[in-house]
């Protein structure tokens, strides 16, 4: 069966692999296609495109948003993001990024005030773009023997209710839907049950797909085979096409494989092409 993996970071966001690396690891696994969602940006798109050219895999183009709902933090995929709408991409962030980049060197003072030793300018230059976020300070928590996993981190120091994270502002949700539907991408909600309870859900899709919600993240590695179904239930009940995506980064999360996630993965090559039949 052709399978394929709907959601990877590089490291151009968190991830540890170039997008060249990406492409290469996804051929040697045998993927069909392969979509590049870094956090916030779309600097590696071109690379990754061109990477994949002559090669037997799909590169579908896409970045990983963070967007609000009612307070609420969730995450949107734009896939297939047409490479000629990148410059609008980077120019809507371009201030998104930088009230992020405050927040996390708000984050690093007052970690350092309290005794846990990071460095801003050391972090910042760990990345080909100067973009990074709370991973990054994770892990460099974890060098520091500060905590024992990057999920402690988020868990603990970094989590907004911790009290030392501020959270910046984020995009609207519907505004974001209606943005990437006027690029000819395609929007999905990335890991439906982190944020929002089964009812919550229930209440948003409608209004999502309305504002141009195109899928769901069902298959993910996160998920229990309960959650699978579930978060399938609710894109049949409202209309909406499956997703998945190992939500890969490499190093970071060593236990977290491409294409496969935790070993509970097997996304169909169908998935893809129901979503974008031009694949």
């Amino acid at each position: 069966m052709k399978t394929c993996d709907l959601h990877t970071h590089s490291y151009f966001s968190d991830g540890t692999l170039t997008p060249e690396e990406l492409i290469a690891l996804a051929v040697k696994k045998g993927l069909s296609a392969i979509a590049l969602c870094d956090h916030n940006t779309v600097d590696g798109l071109k690379s990754f495109s061109k990477a994949a050219q002559n090669k037997n895999i799909s590169a579908v183009l896409g970045a990983e948003f963070s967007v609000d709902y009612c307070g609420k933090e969730l995450h949107l995929l734009g896939l297939f993001i047409p490479l000629c709408a990148c410059e609008k991409v980077t120019n809507l962030m371009t201030d998104i990024i930088k009230q992020k980049e405050e927040s996390y060197k708000d984050l690093i003072n007052t970690l350092n005030v309290n005794g846990y030793k990071v460095d801003f300018e050391k972090i910042k230059n760990s990345t080909p773009n100067g973009k990074f976020n709370r991973a990054h300070i994770a892990a460099e928590l974890l060098k520091g023997g500060y905590v024992k996993s990057v999920k402690e981190a988020f868990e603990t120091l970094l989590s907004a209710d911790y009290g030392y994270y501020k959270e910046p502002e984020r995009l609207d949700v519907f505004f974001m839907l209606d943005f990437l539907t006027k690029l000819n991408a395609v929007p999905v909600l990335a890991h439906p049950f982190i944020n929002l309870s089964e009812q919550e859900l229930a209440e948003f899709l409608p209004k999502a797909k309305k504002a141009g919600l195109v899928g769901i993240e069902c298959y993910y590695s996160l998920h229990t085979a309960e959650q699978t179904e579930k978060a399938k239930a609710l894109a049949d009940t409202f209309g909406l096409k499956y997703s998945g995506g190992s939500d890969f980064h490499g190093e970071i999360k060593p236990d977290i494989s491409l294409g496969t996630g935790k070993g509970n993965l097997k996304i169909p090559y169908s998935v893809a092409e129901k979503l974008n039949p031009n694949i």
